[in-house]
């Protein structure tokens, strides 16, 4: 189950991660339940450049869109590099179920003749959104994967660096990472900041103590 997160900004909205190809309508419909007219103003922040994370950003992405990723992760979210845990194999496996025009969709949109991030993140960077979001760069997982802090709810975005498993918190399996020892460090860089309420990518809003699930968390990584 994925859980991309939406943040109301007046009458603007900010989309974090836009799912697997195919899950625009999905998402949109979301969107809808929640009062939120899909087609109004509004910008896209992506935390990393996984498959399951960017892959409906041909049918959310459109003129005057703003694209926000950090800065390590642009080349393979603009195509011009090759996503770094996927072969093309493994991309077309993916697309062959999909509907001719979403598949050409997304080909066309990370072919690597289109610019689709529009703006670069740095580490620490505290975007307006919602009141104000904060940049934590959280390598391991990918390079350049990012958390988002939302300051006035004290809410941690966690895209993939934590997974929420049947209400346990978990670190991203070591195959899926990039660097799994780089992962470990930056769970344990999010302990410095006050979160009361935690959304991991992978089974939604955790409940229970952040900072406990995470000092037990990074404890038994450790022994």
């Amino acid at each position: 189950m994925l859980n991309p997160v939406v943040i109301r900004d007046g009458n603007s909205y900010i989309l974090v991660d836009t799912g697997t190809p195919g899950s625009h309508g999905p998402i949109t419909e979301l969107l809808t339940q929640a009062g939120i007219d899909p087609s109004e103003s509004h910008s896209i922040i992506l935390t990393h450049q996984d498959i399951d994370h960017i892959g409906s950003l041909p049918q959310f992405k459109g003129e005057g869109v703003d694209v926000y990723a950090y800065k390590v992760e642009q080349p393979y979210i603009d195509g011009l590099t090759p996503l770094a845990k996927y072969t093309e194999e493994r991309i077309e496996e993916l697309l062959a179920p999909l509907p001719q025009d979403l598949a050409a969709a997304f080909r066309d949109t990370f072919s690597g003749e289109v610019k689709n991030v529009t703006r670069l993140l740095e580490d620490g960077e505290r975007l307006p959104f919602g009141g104000g979001l904060t940049v934590i760069h959280t390598p391991g997982h990918t390079a350049g994967h990012i958390c988002l802090y939302h300051e006035p709810s004290k809410t941690l975005i966690a895209g993939d660096a934590l997974m929420n498993v049947a209400g346990k918190l978990q670190a991203p399996p070591p195959a899926y990472n990039t660097n799994t020892e780089e992962a470990i460090e930056s769970i344990r860089k999010l302990q410095a900041y006050p979160i009361e309420r935690l959304i991991c990518y992978h089974g939604g809003i955790f409940e229970g103590d952040v900072h406990e699930a995470i000092e037990e968390l990074t404890g038994s990584l450790q022994s």
